[in-house]
């Protein structure tokens, strides 16, 4: 890669506590939308169901279910227009993608929620 490339790129990278979550995690992201001369937040929040790519090009797909219709977004992890991400809780998963969900309705699109160790 070229060194110029890849400076920038390093630049560039959001630190790893802005950017650790996992796959199943139940997330809000906080995204910058911008309508004419404005700017506002808005909040997609659902179940992380894959992370793809390394570095600058890394992307997460989030999906929710709204009035009944399964919606999907992809956001590029260090995006700048991603505000904020919170996890809101997780869930215990054995795969790397939970395209599953994309097929089941209702209860059955639930995720076992992972236990937390006490301190």
């Amino acid at each position: 890669m070229n060194p110029v490339v890849a400076k920038l790129n390093r630049e560039n990278l959001k630190s790893e506590k802005e950017t650790s979550f996992d796959i199943g995690d139940n997330v809000r992201v906080h995204c910058k939308i911008k309508e004419g001369g404005k700017e506002r937040i808005q909040i997609f929040a659902g179940y992380v169901i894959a992370r793809d790519g390394v570095g600058n090009t890394e992307t997460f797909t989030v999906r929710r279910i709204s009035h009944g219709v399964g919606v999907e977004k992809v956001f590029p992890v260090h995006s700048p227009f991603i505000e904020k991400l919170e996890v809101q809780n997780s869930s215990y998963v054995r795969r790397a993608k939970l395209y599953f969900l994309r097929d089941r309705k209702g209860k059955k699109s639930r995720l076992r929620e992972r236990i937390k160790a006490r301190k």
